[in-house]
């Protein structure tokens, strides 16, 4: 058969999906697995070997719907939730179409698959299941086998290439002790740890570890990056904010042979937990069980306090405490339980 799968655009979501991917991929067998997508998903997924096939297409890129009737689909699951990825589906002539029902977008899919609710006591609320859960649920009523929700990602020559130039720029040998910073995001600032907590959470680990810090960061992230920089005053720190280009890559290789990720609720976190690394997630305003993601190597701090989790890119109360109030020394003892976990062998690329 030939099947195909639009996948989700949010950088993280993309990568929890991998499992959905896996199980679709082993329902194909020897046929066609065909993904349908936007550019820089096709950066996140880059050397992997889900799709035969693959279909790129932009927001207000009209060609992608005839790109998906050329292809000849006998089904599409659709890993988004959108009105207009099941309208693009609805449109192409696809004959079975299965995916998250909702959004206006129900009458377009042949196969509606919807969120379970509670009882009646509780006003029959959905019950929200993890994001990981959610995409293997779709992918099982496609008829795709069950499979553990162990997120995978991998990286190309190209990817290693240019981790090795940054370590190279930084006189760091192939055997050196990284920690990895993620310290941005683009849900809002809401999830942003306060800079000088990074800053000193850097310079602890560089003191008390003798581990490097690089802090990864985006286009817009390079101010930030290069102040954390500054205020750790170790010169074990350093940044990415240099790089001429910053692709998503980059920072799939550089996470990949850290030896810990400290990071906010964000895309890079997930590259963390599918590449097997020690991962420490600082969680704000954002659902720790939402996007849980089922692996023992990743430690999840949180307050928890009464206004968590609120969603919101930037604080309702407009104090932000659920961030600023979670101290150094707390974020520390989450690190040093996460680098007591079992050592991790790191593949050769």
């Amino acid at each position: 058969m030939r099947l195909g799968v639009f996948l989700p655009n949010w950088v993280g979501d993309v990568v929890m999906a991998t499992p959905a991917l896996r199980s679709l991929r082993t329902y194909v067998g020897d046929g066609a697995l065909v993904g349908v997508m936007r550019p820089y998903v096709a950066q996140v997924l880059a050397g992997s070997e889900w799709f035969d096939e693959s279909i790129i297409y932009s927001k207000g890129n009209k060609n992608g719907g005839d790109e998906l009737r050329a292809a000849r689909l006998d089904a599409v699951v659709l890993l988004t939730n959108s009105l207009r990825t099941g309208w693009m589906a609805y449109r192409s002539g696809i004959r079975e179409r299965i995916g998250m029902a909702g959004n206006l977008r129900s009458p377009l899919l042949t196969t509606r698959v919807c969120s379970a609710r509670r009882g009646w006591r509780e006003r029959w609320r959905r019950v929200e299941l993890p994001t990981v859960a959610g995409y293997l649920q779709v992918a099982q009523a496609a008829g795709a086998p069950p499979v553990a929700p162990v997120l995978e990602m991998a990286t190309t020559a190209a990817d290693e290439q240019a981790a090795d130039a940054v370590w190279s720029r930084l006189g760091w040998s192939n055997s050196a002790r990284v920690a990895v910073f993620n310290t941005g995001g683009a849900f809002g600032a809401a999830k942003d740890w306060p800079g000088e907590h990074f800053a000193s959470l850097a310079r602890r680990l560089a003191t008390e570890r003798d581990l490097r810090v690089l802090i990864n960061c985006g286009p817009k992230e390079r101010d930030a990056a290069r102040r954390i920089v500054a205020a750790a005053a170790d010169s074990r720190v350093a940044s990415l904010a240099d790089e001429a280009d910053l692709p998503i890559g980059l920072t799939k290789a550089v996470i990949r042979r850290a030896e810990l990720l400290v990071t906010t609720d964000s895309g890079p976190r997930f590259f963390g937990v599918a590449f097997g690394v020690p991962t420490v997630t600082l969680f704000g305003p954002t659902s720790t069980e939402f996007t849980r993601t089922f692996s023992p190597h990743e430690t999840s701090v949180s307050l928890g306090l009464d206004c968590q989790p609120c969603m919101k890119p930037s604080c309702p109360l407009g104090h932000h405490r659920c961030m600023r109030d979670l101290s150094v020394d707390r974020v520390l003892a989450a690190v040093n339980h996460a680098l007591g976990m079992q050592p991790r062998k790191i593949a050769v690329a």
